[in-house]
C-alpha cells in the first residue's frame, strides 16, 4: 500500500537560494525509489516550503533518504537553515 508523506520546510531568511538548489539535486531521485512528488507549495514570503509525496513503501522512501546522491547534496540543506520536519499523512474524508 502506498505511503503519502507530507513534508514542511521552514526556512530563515536568506535561505531559500541554497535550499531551491539542494531540491534541484534531490526531487529528481524520487522516480528511482517510485516516489511521487504530488504538490509543490510554498507560501507568499518564502519562509515555508511543503510537499506532498508518495511512495510505494516505507522502504522505499527509507532507500530514497539513503541515496549517497542525497547525502552529497545534504551540505546545501544545511547551510539553508532549513528546519525540516517530514510526516506520515493520509486523506481524511
Amino acid at each position: 500500500m502506498a505511503v503519502t508523506y507530507l513534508m514542511i520546510a521552514r526556512l530563515p531568511e536568506g535561505g531559500l537560494g541554497d535550499f531551491d538548489a539542494y531540491e534541484s539535486a534531490v526531487l529528481p531521485l524520487l522516480a528511482e525509489y517510485g516516489g511521487r512528488l504530488e504538490r509543490r507549495l510554498r507560501t507568499l514570503d518564502e519562509q515555508v516550503e511543503a510537499h506532498l509525496m508518495t511512495f510505494p513503501s516505507d522502504e522505499d522512501l527509507a532507500a530514497y533518504r539513503a541515496d549517497p546522491r542525497r547525502a552529497a547534496a545534504a551540505p546545501l540543506l544545511d547551510s539553508s537553515g532549513a528546519a525540516v520536519e517530514l510526516l506520515a499523512v493520509c486523506d481524511v474524508y
